[in-house]
């Protein structure tokens, strides 16, 4: 693990003028840690904290840092380094720059813009697209001409592709037939455990973050309300939003047991 590479927020308040929907966040992810999950109703502010977490938000009090350094301020080279270590993927991920790129053009700029930030070891497109469960003839394919959820796909390959030391991950899957969302987390669970690439997993959909994440943190009022295994967590239903989320899926509850 290299040297000053832990993501931590301290105490982080942030959201907009007039609306600060996170109070006071701690989080700290360590390369090699365990996929953790951040779930939660809508609109409790969990795309404000990956936004945090990316440096593109800047917390009106207390500090989001990698390496001891405020991430809102990374500049120049370090913030190549961050940006190369430190990876994320929303669902503007899938914005096409170039419709004449390919898939494998695509990637091949990711690993270009990693070795000048210094991370020299990629993964090969073929281990990739397998991460992402993806047919090796799609390295070939242009973007224009792939489906949402298969551009969805090549956004996350792309976020892979410099081995980061974290990834965050905000609603990964959103576009991605449900049948196939099983067997994607399971690649993908296996890829970041050979490269030692710790995940935070941001997502309303229950069933992909118990499979994917040990623990995780359910987000309510501007803060972590509860914590632990989902399907302790929902069980045990500490707080008012985390019994009503239970609720609301009773079925998800039994699975998680």
């Amino acid at each position: 693990m290299a040297a000053g590479s832990v993501l931590q927020a301290h105490d982080a308040w942030g959201g907009y003028p007039g609306n600060e929907v996170l109070q006071g966040i701690d989080l700290t992810i360590t390369p090699g840690d365990a996929p953790l999950g951040i779930v939660g109703p809508s609109g409790v502010g969990k795309t404000t904290l990956a936004r945090l977490l990316r440096g593109v938000l800047r917390p009106s009090r207390g500090s989001v840092t990698y390496g001891g350094r405020p991430v809102d301020r990374m500049r120049g080279r370090p913030g190549k380094e961050f940006r190369a270590e430190v990876r994320f993927m929303s669902q503007d991920s899938m914005t096409i720059s170039d419709p004449r790129m390919t898939v494998t053009v695509s990637l091949r700029t990711a690993l270009k813009e990693a070795r000048k930030a210094g991370r020299t070891h990629a993964t090969p497109v073929e281990e990739l697209l397998d991460a992402v469960a993806l047919e090796e003839h799609f390295a070939t394919r242009r973007m224009i001409t792939l489906s949402g959820g298969e551009r969805q796909r090549v956004a996350l390959a792309t976020a892979l592709a410099t081995r980061p030391q974290i990834l965050v991950l905000d609603e990964p899957f959103t576009a991605v037939d449900p049948a196939a969302r099983g067997e994607m987390s399971r690649r993908l669970g296996d890829l970041l455990t050979r490269l030692g690439t710790a995940a935070v997993v941001i997502s309303h959909d229950l069933e992909l973050v118990a499979r994917m994440c040990p623990s995780v943190h359910f987000l309510a009022e501007g803060r972590f309300v509860a914590s632990g295994p989902l399907g302790e967590v929902l069980a045990a239903r500490e707080h008012e939003a985390v019994a009503e989320l239970a609720e609301a899926a009773p079925l998800a509850v039994q699975r998680f047991r």
